[in-house]
């Protein structure tokens, strides 16, 4: 029996790290955070087929053209001189 072309024998070593590693008492916790990373993989790979599947439609509106700009006036002062 190969899983992911790992033997028996590779699987259990692997085991026998990873309880080394993380302990008994951590192995539940260890176990229900890597099920729910699985569990939220494949949500999250169903979702996406179910957008690819709605049909998208896109409303493209046409911008209005700017305003013209504003011109300003300048008025020029001229001050006579008191004679």
């Amino acid at each position: 029996m190969k899983i992911l072309g790992l033997g028996v024998p590779e699987l259990v070593i692997i085991l026998i790290v990873v309880l080394l590693i993380f302990g008994p008492k951590n192995l539940p916790k260890l176990g229900a955070s890597l099920g729910k990373t699985v569990k939220s993989l494949r949500e999250g790979m169903a979702f996406d087929k179910k957008d690819d599947e709605e049909e998208v439609v896109e409303v493209v509106e046409e911008e209005p053209e700017p305003a013209p700009a504003k011109t300003t006036a300048v008025k020029k002062v001229v001050k006579k001189k008191a004679e």
